[in-house]
């Protein structure tokens, strides 16, 4: 709403509000977390007023020591919340007038709670950007400490959920890093995006006083103002971004719980989740359930919802500012919240994981994960490389129709099939002599691997 008091907006209309209208308007159980923000933000506008001499010094004084009190009754839990105040802004400064008297009505003076909620939110979510960053980069630390533990430990590499090729646990443990650092820096350019300040722009035109704009702006550590008004006041572009950045934490998250609940399982058996981060069954006594994971995943849905929801709050309004977008923080908050928490529980079960060597190296051999190998050693004998392939796929039909390997066919078996093959081509075969032959960067042998760990480690250490 554009009017600045309960009592003006009780002088304009005439009766009782519905106790109904009321909790169906407030605002005040949502976004009264934002109670620091609003305060940083409201002394920067009285000092402004002051500087520009629209209000005195005094008058300034009154206003500042005021909300510095207000601040630490919130804080310390004694400040009593009032419904019908709508939201934070109104609390805040209700609670200002009864404490100081006039000076507290000059708060107001050229700014609209249109503005001011657009300021505070973006004050909040700097901060909550830089706490999701800061969560992030533990995340990738400590995948980056597992991985320098398995630098030389081979496992199946998977595409469509089939074994492909041999992979060292680092590089697979190290695309986690990979897609987090994207998620790092994804939220490193929505704040720079968001880091304008939209107060002055009042609550459509801005004002016919003369306002410093770039005086709070400067107070409150943007970067810039804003350049136009109707479009400051209704911007929540940057509400939609955020939310987006934290689903694609939410997806990274849900693939590496993911990867972990079936790896975990009997059926794979590749990792072991330590006891303290793992549920039993109320049934079934000899159950380790990797429910921790399961709830990462489960909950990206709910963050996916957000961003729908952000994004249906934007599609369809009229130019300038509306009441719909009083909804927004309900989504941003939800969406920064399960992030946060999702992030710190991944952090410590990673921490607490160990992959189970002796288990996946017993069953290495299975699914000729070194066929791809053999074709590309036939290439670099002269052979082309579809007709590599077709080689190497009648090869592997013939292993499977006997229920053998690749590196137990002898010499003469594999030359009826090219002539090219020679006594070499073993050291080409099984999945250890693979990932040892990798000679392209990043890919998942013993030596890439190594250098990786290190890159990450002196990369996040600096942060």
């Amino acid at each position: 709403m554009d009017n600045s008091k309960k009592e003006s907006r009780e002088q304009r209309l005439s009766g009782e509000r519905d106790e109904m209208l009321v909790d169906f308007v407030e605002s005040l159980s949502t976004d009264q977390r934002l109670y620091k923000y609003d305060i940083v933000g409201s002394i920067a506008h009285a000092q402004m007023l002051s500087e520009q001499k629209v209000i005195t010094k005094d008058e300034f004084k009154q206003i500042k020591e005021g909300l510095l009190e207000i601040e630490e009754e919130i804080k310390e839990g004694r400040f009593k919340f009032d419904k019908r105040d709508e939201d934070i802004h109104m609390a805040i400064e209700s609670a200002l007038v009864s404490k100081i008297g006039e000076a507290g009505k000059k708060l107001h003076t050229g700014r609209s709670r249109n503005d001011q909620v657009a300021t505070d939110i973006r004050l909040w979510m700097r901060d909550e950007i830089e706490i999701l960053q800061a969560k992030t980069t533990l995340l990738q630390k400590a995948l980056a400490k597992l991985a320098g533990r398995y630098a030389e430990t081979v496992m199946p590499g998977y595409t469509h959920l089939q074994r492909a090729q041999p992979i060292v646990i680092a590089s697979y443990l190290l695309t986690f890093v990979e897609q987090f650092e994207r998620d790092f820096i994804r939220l490193a350019n929505c704040r720079k995006l968001l880091n304008i300040s939209p107060l002055g722009s009042g609550a459509l035109a801005g004002s016919t006083l003369p306002l410093g704009r770039k005086s709070t702006a400067n107070q409150l550590g943007f970067s810039d103002i804003s350049y136009n008004s109707i479009d400051a006041v209704s911007d929540r572009d940057f509400c939609a971004e955020f939310i987006f950045d934290c689903c694609l934490i939410a997806t990274h998250l849900s693939r590496l719980a993911e990867d972990w609940i079936i790896y975990s399982s009997s059926e794979f058996g590749f990792v072991r989740i330590d006891d303290s981060f793992c549920t039993s069954s109320s049934m079934m006594p000899q159950k380790r359930n990797p429910d921790v994971l399961e709830l990462v995943r489960a909950k990206t849905g709910a963050v996916y919802g957000s961003l729908v929801g952000m994004l249906t709050i934007l599609k369809g309004q009229p130019s300038g500012y509306n009441r719909d977008l009083q909804e927004d923080k309900i989504h941003i908050f939800a969406a920064g919240d399960t992030v946060s928490q999702s992030l710190d529980m991944a952090r410590a079960v990673v921490s607490h994981t160990k992959f189970d060597s002796t288990k996946i190296s017993a069953g290495l051999e299975e699914g000729y994960l070194d066929a791809t190998s053999l074709a590309e050693y036939l290439v670099g004998r002269g052979t082309a490389f579809r007709d590599a392939h077709g080689i190497v796929g009648s090869l592997v039909a013939q292993c499977e129709k006997e229920n053998r390997k690749l590196a137990e066919l002898s010499l003469d078996e594999l030359k009826k099939h090219s002539a090219v093959i020679e006594s070499d081509v073993y050291d080409h075969l099984g999945a250890a002599n693979v990932v040892s032959k990798y000679a392209t960067e990043g890919a998942p042998g013993p030596k890439q691997a190594k250098e990786q760990v290190e890159y990450w480690e002196k990369q996040l250490a600096k942060r």
